[in-house]
């Protein structure tokens, strides 16, 4: 089953949530490493490896870099799973 764009951010929401122990933390596309609190590069990558096995796949190093904000991530996330954007 394909994901929608929806489906992704209330998943990557629940992983944010839970990685970071904010349970009311929303996202928006523009939200950044320095708008979380606690979301240093040992909470990153224990992020990544969430999102890694929630979703089924591996970012590579090339992928990693690209990410700046968090609409960069579910953008990457849906060509990953082969979602196009409505």
């Amino acid at each position: 089953m394909i994901m929608q764009k929806k489906e992704i951010i209330q998943t990557l929401t629940l992983i944010f949530r839970g990685t970071f122990g904010q349970p009311t933390l929303d996202l928006r596309d523009d939200l950044t490493a320095n708008d979380v609190e606690n979301w240093d590069s040992l909470t990153h990558m224990l992020l990544i490896t969430n999102i890694e096995n929630q979703f089924g796949f591996k970012f590579k190093l090339k992928d990693l870099n690209k990410m700046k904000q968090v609409g960069d991530m579910i953008t990457l996330i849906e060509s990953k799973l082969d979602i196009h954007p409505l």
